[in-house]
């Protein structure tokens, strides 16, 4: 398949059209950001680690009976999706608590939560992607309340899922983002990635952070992190 010119740039990657107009080419990039892109760094082989990582977790899931965007990974950095709308909303997960959750609600770092969390924030750099509801999702038109109620369905069911297949491996999937788009058909399926960018992992037992953590709040080590879960995950 050809790639043609460039459709988009983000923080850590690049779309491309492909002469297919149902397909397009996402280059996975090093760069890394954090807190809105107010941090910015570069974390070496991440963009292969992300790309090869998301693809293994998507095809698990396509497996599973969640309907994803994943066609073809073509190289260690590019790999060939459906051309989606994306639904203009962050969906967190959260099983633990951490991050924002623990700041907004006073919580220490590692607190389990009785049940897992469902939180939306609308997708607008600008705005610093701010929390909003069910109600504020439909004043605004972003969704309708059909397609809400698929996505928490599928965002509960993939929690459901990568929770039990990283379990063996002695990791803890205290958080994660996902994002929905519509296929051509009006398909929903689950778009983006699923990675150390965009899902927190602590080691079970020494409750380590193997993920962009590292990176965000200086802790080290950042690359063998990511190296790490992907040894565990791919044996690579």
């Amino acid at each position: 398949m050809k790639k043609l010119e460039q459709l988009y740039e983000g923080k850590a990657k690049k779309v491309f059209a492909t002469d297919d107009p149902s397909i397009v080419m996402v280059d996975y990039k090093d760069d890394a950001t954090a807190f809105n892109g107010l941090k910015k760094g570069t974390i070496e082989g991440k963009g292969v680690i992300n790309n090869r990582m998301t693809n293994f977790l998507m095809k698990m899931l396509e497996k599973n009976g969640v309907p994803t965007h994943f066609v073809e990974e073509i190289s260690d950095r590019e790999t060939l999706v459906k051309r989606v709308t994306i639904v203009p909303l962050e969906v967190i997960v959260r099983n633990v608590a951490a991050g924002s959750l623990s700041k907004r609600l006073g919580l220490p770092e590692g607190t389990p939560l009785r049940r897992t969390v469902l939180e939306y924030c609308y997708k607008n750099d600008e705005l610093g992607d701010p929390m909003v509801n069910e109600y504020h999702i439909a004043a605004m038109g972003w969704a309708d309340d059909a397609t809400m109620k698929q996505i928490a369905a599928y965002a509960l069911k993939v929690n459901d899922l990568l929770v039990r297949y990283f379990r063996p491996l002695n990791i803890d999937l205290i958080d994660f983002k996902l994002e929905f788009g519509h296929t051509a058909d009006g398909t929903l399926v689950l778009a983006d990635e699923i990675s150390p960018d965009t899902c927190r992992f602590w080691d079970s037992k020494t409750h380590e952070k193997l993920d962009k953590d590292r990176f965000r709040r200086d802790l080290g080590g950042v690359e063998e992190a990511y190296q790490e879960i992907s040894h565990r995950l791919m044996g690579e």
